[in-house]
């Protein structure tokens, strides 16, 4: 049976829990065991995807079509488990689930309550499918003392007495801060961050303390005694120069070996040689280069997390250090590209929806092109190229996407629907904004002999997608006349999955999210090549 645990948080939020989680993860990966990682949401919203990014980030798109929160990012790049739908809830869907269920009746006319049809639901949810694993982590949302945690609280809580002896094992995280002014640390923060968890029941046997600098011996023992632990578990979780230091940095803390020893258990010391290879690697790149990120949420890096997450891998597969420029696309519509973008090494467009910024991003697309500079177009990137090529090579002045209203000639239009599987789905264009994208993974046919196909080293591959627009394939024989290659298709040949410009050095739009699948040992091959090809540039320069 699967062992459990249960990850929270105190005194302030963005301390990292995800982080710890995923850590956490690939140490006991490290050590021979299974792990499977889940996270519980405490907000009404049934799934993060018609949330703005600057509210919460980027929203993690799984092979199964979830849209999740970004921790979930975090725990794949870590171990290299593919996240699934059932990897994530959030309290808006577990409501869903009770109040459908009250509606037809399923209860019998009882009264329906937070406890325990609640607590019951999201029981059922951490225990799902879990018999094959030996390890589960679960990331608990928010900050403990959020009255919208309670629920969650409480359902972890049951679970420590459901579960058989040694199966749950709960570990705190929480900030000790330093005041410059007092000249040290204070553990009253945790303190009182531990005394709001006991009071809802849950004691803690790890408390892992953020913090900027070592925690002296005095402040450990202190705090283990305030807050009912062994001093030997209470663990520093201190700053680093790279999040894929972190592994390296929490075992030698001892943290995975306070894990097994609170459910009672050994293991061989774990192997971390490619953590240790990664770590190398950041701290000692043979050379680096600047890549331009032209997007409309550059305001909140966590909008483009996984983004910023697979050049870094890419860097880590060059040897390189890979610096971003981040830069809102609407400047471009106030001011030259030029200004800009001359000095970078490559250009890359993000996804995003509405019609902000889009100019900027065109102008963008193309400096790339007429300058020769690499261009990688991710989602609503790839639109853009296609639309800018529309306009400046085949003479389609009005061309632009129906997302932005009525257009004389529609370049990228909304699909109504597709292939997934045996299966044909439908949308409605007034239909629901939630769940109705074209999510999850999808096969694409790629071209011999195009510089797609040689990237990927195959002709058949499968990405996560996340867009209800799309290149209008109608328009593609007139684009490929004027230097345009759709070098990646649908299986069907109706939906265009890839675009590129076979003689500029390296220009690549897909519809798809390559990012979504890279990881630091095993770097997405788009990726690895658009650093290589920056780099290339860079020597020219």
């Amino acid at each position: 049976m699967a062992r459990f645990i249960f990850i929270t948080g105190g005194v302030v939020s963005s301390l990292g829990k995800g982080l710890a989680s995923a850590a956490l993860g690939a140490l006991l990966q490290a050590r021979g065991f299974s792990v499977r990682l889940r996270k519980l949401d405490p907000y009404l919203n049934v799934d993060p995807g018609t949330m703005s990014p600057y509210q919460h980030g980027e929203v993690y798109v799984t092979d199964d079509g979830a849209e999740t929160d970004l921790d979930l990012g975090h725990y794949e790049r870590f171990t290299g488990v593919p996240s699934r739908r059932s990897d994530n809830v959030t309290t808006g869907r577990i409501y869903q689930t009770i109040l459908t269920k009250e509606r037809r009746g399923d209860y019998l006319g009882g009264t329906v309550q937070v406890i325990p049809h609640v607590t019951d639901a999201i029981k059922e949810f951490v225990l799902a499918d879990t018999d094959d694993t030996d390890f589960v982590l679960v990331e608990i949302g928010g900050t403990v003392g959020d009255i919208e945690s309670l629920p969650f609280m409480e359902a972890i809580r049951q679970l420590g007495n459901d579960l058989p002896p040694q199966h749950a094992v709960y570990v705190h995280l929480t900030l000790v801060p330093y005041i410059p002014s007092a000249g040290e640390l204070k553990t009253k923060p945790t303190q009182h961050s531990v005394k709001e968890l006991r009071s809802i029941g849950i004691q803690p046997n790890i408390i892992l303390c953020r913090c900027d600098r070592e925690v002296p011996e005095g402040e450990r023992k202190k705090i283990a005694l305030f807050c009912n632990v062994r001093p030997e578990n209470v663990i520093q979780a201190l700053d680093v120069g790279s999040i894929y230091e972190v592994p390296i940095s929490y075992h030698a803390e001892k943290f995975d070996d306070r894990i097994l020893d609170a459910f009672g258990l050994s293991a061989p010391a774990p192997d971390l040689a490619r953590w240790q290879e990664i770590h190398r690697r950041w701290t000692q790149p043979e050379g680096e280069v600047t890549i331009a990120i032209v997007g409309k949420y550059t305001g909140l890096k966590d909008a483009y997390k996984s983004l910023a997450e697979a050049l870094y891998h890419g860097g880590i597969a060059n040897n390189v250090k890979v610096n971003l420029e981040w830069i809102e696309s609407e400047t471009f519509e106030k001011e030259d590209a030029v200004a800009h973008l001359e000095e970078v090494d490559g250009i890359l467009v993000p996804g995003g929806f509405g019609y902000r910024g889009v100019e900027g991003k065109i102008a963008a697309a193309n400096f790339a092109r007429n300058h020769r500079v690499p261009y990688f177009g991710i989602c609503f990137g790839m639109q853009i190229a296609v639309i800018e090529a529309a306009r400046n090579l085949s003479g389609l002045e009005h061309a632009s996407s129906t997302e932005f209203g009525p257009t004389a000639e529609p370049v990228v239009g909304l699909m109504t629907e597709w292939v997934r599987g045996n299966e044909r789905e439908t949308r409605s264009k007034d239909g629901d904004l939630g769940g109705t994208m074209r999510l999850g993974a999808f096969d694409a046919s790629l071209k011999p002999g195009s510089h797609a196909a040689g990237i990927y080293g195959t002709t058949a591959i499968s990405e996560r997608h996340r867009h209800r627009y799309e290149v209008n394939i109608n328009y593609v024989p007139r684009l490929e006349q004027r230097g345009l290659l759709f070098s990646g298709l649908s299986p069907d040949g109706q939906l265009p999955e890839i675009v590129e410009i076979p003689d500029h050095p390296w220009f690549i739009g897909v519809q798809f999210h390559p990012e979504l699948k890279s990881k630091p040992f095993d770097p997405h091959p788009l990726f690895a090549s658009f650093i290589k090809a920056a780099l290339d540039q860079s020597r020219l320069v």
